[in-house]
């Protein structure tokens, strides 16, 4: 199956790592379909960054479903523009934030998300209180490190984002969420150093995609995600 995997921002570097990640995780009759945003931010730190890549993010993913896409994976810890690509495709579409947090919630009782920008916490906050686990997952941490410096090494990203897992933990988290695309090389080393279940939302959301579309399951087109009758209006692909 084709399982498309959409970088919102306009980054190639990063559309590259997540591309690899997302081939790690998939299954080996699962063929990856890298995307990325052809106009928009060059990263998405904050509301407006999330606004403004909508166009580019809608074009990609409906030019996945004409290239055969059995599912979507928004690789955007906000899930930025989640409910308006469901309405959009009749494939599954995941978030990496939503599926990294029911994962999260399968495997330990209270968690945390460790994110980039403080900017970016109250979007984070409103997703979980969304999706019902703000008792769960309490803590929001920031690191302060703009996406695009994730990669490199004299930001000291690896040992700041450990060392506010290892704060979460001493307030009662169990297992950490990465909550940002551009952490997903660091997941492995994380848990094997800190002992717990880290999730990295790229993986999560892959493997979800997988289940969705090999059952057959799609959004529902009742109400909320019905297809925008004037998509055809504002979105053209190439």
């Amino acid at each position: 199956m084709k399982i498309a995997v959409i970088n919102p921002n306009t980054t190639a570097e990063m559309t590259r790592a997540i591309g690899a990640a997302a081939a790690r995780s998939a299954a080996p009759a699962t063929e990856i379909l890298i995307r990325q945003s052809n106009h928009g931010p060059s990263a998405i730190e904050g509301p407006f960054d999330g606004a403004v890549c909508l166009p580019g993010l809608l074009q990609a993913i409906q030019q996945a479903d004409a290239d055969g896409a059995r599912a979507h994976v928004i690789a955007c810890f906000d899930d930025t523009g989640l409910d308006a690509a469901r309405a959009l495709s009749h494939r599954p579409v995941i978030g990496v934030g939503e599926a990294a947090l029911h994962v999260a919630s399968l495997l330990a009782q209270e968690f945390c998300v460790v994110t980039t920008l403080s900017r970016s916490v109250p979007t984070l906050k409103m997703n979980i209180l969304r999706y019902g686990f703000e008792r769960r997952c309490p803590q929001v941490l920031a690191s302060d490190i703009p996406v695009l410096d994730l990669h490199r090494p004299e930001s000291g990203a690896r040992q700041k984002i450990s060392g506010l897992i290892m704060r979460a933990m001493e307030n009662g988290a169990e297992a950490a969420i990465l909550g940002c695309a551009g952490m997903t090389d660091l997941a492995a080393t994380l848990q094997q150093d800190l002992g717990i279940p880290v999730i990295d939302g790229i993986d999560a959301a892959v493997r979800l995609a997988e289940l969705l579309a090999a059952s057959g399951l799609a959004p529902s087109k009742r109400r909320g995600w019905a297809y925008p009758s004037r998509a055809g209006d504002f979105l053209q692909t190439d």
